[in-house]
């Protein structure tokens, strides 16, 4: 079957799943997903056997750092995933919540109720916990799931899908509602991205190259964020410590995610106290760091000077853009000008300057006194996240289970006419 071909079968039959899913009731869709995290745990020594096959052909092929440590799955990960559908399982169904009732002059009462999407088609690089996430997700929230990972996690997939339709056979769910393409031709991306009839929303998950890809070819409306430029701003009224443990967690907790901190910008009064402690632990943990004029005054030539360029990039690596900055203004204008929306952070110990940096900072993510590596859908209590979304419209910072539905006018009558 050629993949036009293959991927009209995948689309018909997510949207005859859609319907079954949408219709299920919660208990139906906690014992499928409770089913699915019996079923990593019991085998995760298939996965992480599947996983290490992608891991040498990654490294064979010369990967990035960042993406071959984003793929790999360990027990502890398998664990993890399993973990994150129980959460998803515990959490209240959206599905059919009805609110904001209010009676019109006529006589009838008009309110909203929640609803599915209906078929949510996912593109991601790496990351297979993202299979299980997204499967998850898209199923508590009513949702057909057309899934598309990475080539170089197709081994690692398939095992988690096999899991997958067995939960969902365990409940009576058709194998429909979740969908793991089984062809790595990247043909199947642009046929997925231009199937209106089948495919309601495209939610991408990778670099900056792929998310604008899929939004160029797009048909069908995607939800998105291109990059995760994210700032930590050190006021001078920060409390040094708090400073400091954030500072060093934002950056040096994981370099290849899309929250971690990649600018540090810091109070004039502040820098030359908190800049060359953060330095040397940076220097410690392997970092460079690319520094304005003033960095590079306090911190010597050892700091590169940095470009224009710097101050737009996701590095994911252990690279580090410093900026000193006069005050709160001048980093609320660094941020809104150079960051990418995603996730800001301020230290500070001053209520009105805190008020002022979450009031002000135009991103889907703001934080007072907190690492930028919270901004997570497991961190928010979301169970896991189907992405990260930039965008103002609909759905933004992460996605969970209210992301992945909709609201519709709902009027209830007694007989009424309108006159």
């Amino acid at each position: 079957m050629n993949v036009h071909d293959y991927m009209q079968q995948v689309g018909r039959a997510a949207r005859a799943a859609s319907r079954a899913i949408a219709r299920a009731d919660t208990n139906q869709k906690n014992r499928a997903l409770l089913a699915i995290a019996d079923a990593l745990e019991r085998d995760h020594e298939k996965l992480v056997t599947a996983n290490m096959q992608d891991l040498a052909a990654a490294e064979k092929a010369g990967l990035e750092a960042a993406l071959v440590d984003r793929l790999a799955i360990t027990e502890a990960t398998v664990r993890s995933m399993a973990e994150g559908l129980r959460q998803i399982a515990a959490l209240p169904d959206p599905v059919g919540e009805m609110d904001d009732f209010t009676f019109r002059p006529s006589g009838i009462q008009l309110g909203k109720m929640r609803v599915p999407l209906g078929v949510v088609g996912i593109i991601y690089e790496s990351r297979p916990n993202v299979t299980a996430d997204a499967a998850g997700l898209c199923l508590k929230s009513g949702n057909a799931a057309i899934l598309r990972g990475g080539s170089e996690a197709f081994h690692s997939n398939q095992a988690i899908a096999a899991c997958v339709h067995e939960g969902l056979a365990v409940a009576g769910l058709p194998a429909g509602v979740v969908q793991i393409l089984e062809t790595t031709d990247r043909a199947a991306v642009t046929e997925l991205v231009t199937m209106p009839e089948y495919v309601d929303v495209i939610v991408p998950r990778g670099g900056k190259g792929l998310i604008e890809r899929i939004s160029l070819e797009a048909r069908v409306p995607v939800i998105k964020h291109l990059h995760g430029n994210c700032h930590v701003y050190i006021d001078d009224t920060a409390n040094p410590d708090k400073a400091f443990n954030i500072a060093i967690n934002a950056k040096t907790h994981r370099y290849g995610t899309c929250n971690t901190m990649e600018s540090l910008l810091v109070h004039e009064a502040f820098a030359e106290f908190i800049l060359p402690r953060l330095a040397e632990a940076y220097w410690e943990k392997g970092v460079e760091l690319r520094g304005c004029d003033r960095t590079r005054a306090i911190l010597g030539d050892k700091v590169v000077p940095a470009t224009a360029e710097d101050w737009e990039t996701e590095y994911l690596a252990p690279i580090l853009a410093v900026k000193v900055v006069r005050d709160l203004d001048e980093a609320i204008e660094h941020i809104n000008a150079h960051g990418s929306h995603h996730t800001d952070a301020v230290v500070t110990e001053d209520y009105g300057r805190a008020r002022r940096f979450l009031r002000e900072v135009d991103s889907a993510s703001v934080m007072v006194n907190a690492s930028t590596r919270f901004a997570d859908g497991f961190e928010y209590g979301l169970g896991a996240e189907i992405g990260i979304s930039t965008d103002k419209i609909h759905a933004r910072g992460p996605v969970g289970l209210e992301g992945l539905t909709s609201q519709k006018w709902v009027v209830l009558g007694d007989g009424q006419i309108r006159q």
